[in-house]
């Protein structure tokens, strides 16, 4: 199998670039650097277990390397939901534009299959919790879910319009070793700051699913069974977790009993934040998959590989 991961330096991409090196797989791995980071795939660049293109996708040049590719990970994302409410453009062109390049780089080379990460805020504030894959109407309340839901439209477009295949996965809080952004490392960074206190944005009360990333990488890969035209799961855990114990249980980690809480208050941590989101998982386990562990078990390993790699 020939396989292209875009993104593939990043947090997901780089855990997902293990297991298809590690699976005997041929792989290109397409990354500009600005979000991921080398290291994460050194080892296989080194050994020659892949081949890494460094270049934006906006531009020009990396589309020679996906020829004959039969299957297209398109991870390559801006993925800062609260910066797309303060500057949207970035969002616009790395989300939406890049989607489209790669459809249509994909056309031309006629690569079959392609697998894209989305995200659980396509839901916006779901009415139903846990949240079913065709619960309607899609209300996004962030820039960046709007984005990754034009993703999933133009997807499907492309699938039916020009015979391709898709899996399309909504992400609910993907946690672990090498994540660059999210809550854990937030609190992390603001801990180092200032040992003494932690400000936690909103009133702390945001309950929301956690998934440690090996887990999520599995079920990507298991759930490519599903051979429809165009195919969703939900992907996340069968519980969640608050806000305010993560900050418990990333100050157990860094040995600080004695850190005080600050919270800015209010229900929501940003503009677009979803104070309560839990996915349901019916759809994937109806296919025999389903998460060993819980949220509150992978925000404890994800602070824990944070902490000791930090």
């Amino acid at each position: 199998m020939f396989d292209v991961v875009t993104g593939g330096a990043g947090f997901i991409g780089s855990h997902l670039v293990d297991t298809l090196v590690a699976e005997g797989n041929e792989v290109v791995v397409i990354d500009s650097l600005c979000a991921g980071r080398r290291d994460t795939i050194a080892r296989h660049i080194d050994s020659c277990a892949i081949r890494f293109v460094q270049a934006d996708l906006l531009s020009d040049g990396w589309q020679d390397a996906i020829k004959g590719a039969d299957r297209l990970f398109h991870l390559a994302a801006d993925p800062d939901v609260r910066q797309s409410a303060v500057n949207p453009e970035p969002t616009m062109q790395n989300n939406i534009m890049v989607t489209y390049r790669v459809l249509e780089a994909m056309r031309h080379c006629n690569i079959p299959e392609i697998v894209f990460t989305s995200t659980s805020t396509v839901y916006g504030d779901a009415r139903v919790i846990p949240t079913p894959e065709d619960y309607a109407p899609l209300l996004p309340i962030s820039v960046y879910g709007a984005s990754k839901l034009a993703c999933e439209a133009l997807i499907s477009a492309y699938c039916y319009s020009f015979g391709m295949k898709s899996w399309i996965y909504r992400f609910a809080n993907i946690v672990g070793e090498r994540s660059g952004h999210g809550v854990i490392t937030d609190f992390i960074r603001k801990l180092k700051d200032n040992p003494a206190e932690l400000e936690i944005l909103g009133d702390g009360k945001q309950v929301k699913s956690y998934l440690d990333v090996h887990e999520c990488v599995a079920a990507m890969l298991f759930a490519l069974r599903a051979r429809e035209a165009v195919n969703i799961f939900n992907i996340g855990s069968e519980d969640w977790i608050d806000v305010r114990s993560i900050a418990e249980i990333v100050a157990e980690e860094m040995h600080l009993p004695e850190v005080k809480f600050r919270f800015t208050g209010g229900e929501r941590g940003w503009v677009g934040d979803v104070p309560k989101m839990q996915l349901s998982l019916e759809r994937i386990k109806s296919r025999r998959w389903k998460p060993q562990l819980g949220s509150r078990e992978s925000v404890r390993l994800a602070a824990r590989d944070l902490v000791r790699s930090g």
